[in-house]
């Protein structure tokens, strides 16, 4: 599996464990699956998640036994039918969560306190916001990604879900000379200079104490670093994750007719790749949705 994306790798391997559990507990053979026995386990599995969470688990039973060189049983007409029935009946609507547009994050950086970890987390949530990085590319920032430029800096990303080869890609933060509070260039170097940051890991711990630590920041702390602090500005967190700084990004820019070759460059959506290329290497500033967020 290593082309697929950490990401779906963990996924994958999550529901395998629970065809694994589920086989154990009924008595039934694990490979090869019988269809039935597999149709009976996406019924259980289903009955209180999503439509499309049922669909990867059958998938993933399908890649472990092509892996494994046997039939795959959710080729099956029974397995196929049991899937679609679960769309039909549980919908396959994203429950998309809520951007965070610039009011938004002023109000999150606002809730941040003046310490070690309140500088990590103002730059954090600036780099994210202006950046609309995936949670898996702000995780795995490292120093040496960033590269000052007169107009800002360039980051450059060395393998996201659209780049599993890890040919590289950039992303440019601006200088926000009308908002300096918002301006995750001055945010970074503050950080960087709070912490001592040479190399290594962009995103650490930061104990209560004020203790950095050597490990990166893991997504799941990234998501709580940000819920944390919508808490504390008084949003509602129900449907706050790290994509909500992405989507605010993409909402925002668009709302101040941002042009969609603006917007595509600098989150990199698959569709606009032919374009990308021949405009990021040569001006990366030109071409970015980062001018327009009102910074």
């Amino acid at each position: 599996m290593s082309s697929m994306a950490e990401n779906t790798v963990r996924a994958y391997a999550r529901d395998w464990r629970a065809w694994l559990a589920y086989a154990t507990t009924h008595g039934l053979p694990e490979m090869p699956a019988e269809p039935a026995h597999v149709c009976a386990f996406l019924a259980a599995h289903g009955r209180d998640r999503k439509a499309t969470t049922t669909q990867r688990a059958a998938m993933a039973i399908g890649k472990a036994h092509r892996l494994a060189g046997l039939p795959n049983p959710i080729d099956h007409e029974h397995v196929r039918r049991t899937l679609a029935g679960l769309r039909r009946t549980k919908g396959v609507a994203p429950r998309n969560a809520t951007p965070l547009v610039t009011d938004d994050v002023e109000r999150l950086i606002a809730a941040c306190p003046d310490d070690l970890r309140g500088a990590r987390d103002r730059a954090l949530l600036l780099v994210g916001y202006v950046g609309a990085f995936r949670r898996g590319e702000l995780a795995a920032l490292d120093v040496e990604d960033l590269e000052s430029r007169p107009e800002g800096l360039v980051v450059r990303i060395r393998r996201s879900k659209v780049d599993q080869e890890g040919r590289g890609r950039l992303k440019t933060l601006p200088y926000a000379d009308e908002r300096p509070h918002l301006c995750p260039v001055r945010a970074v170097r503050a950080w960087q200079l709070a912490a001592d940051l040479r190399t290594g890991s962009l995103w650490r711990p930061v104990s209560r104490a004020g203790a950095l630590a050597e490990r990166r920041l893991t997504v799941d702390a990234i998501a709580d670093t940000i819920k944390r602090h919508a808490t504390a500005a008084g949003l509602d967190v129900e449907r706050i994750s790290p994509h909500s700084l992405r989507a605010g990004h993409v909402t925002e820019a668009k709302r101040n007719d941002a042009p969609d070759l603006a917007v595509m460059s600098q989150t990199h959506h698959a569709r606009a790749e032919s374009i990308i290329g021949y405009v990021r290497e040569g001006d990366p500033f030109r071409h970015t949705s980062a001018k327009y967020l009102g910074l």
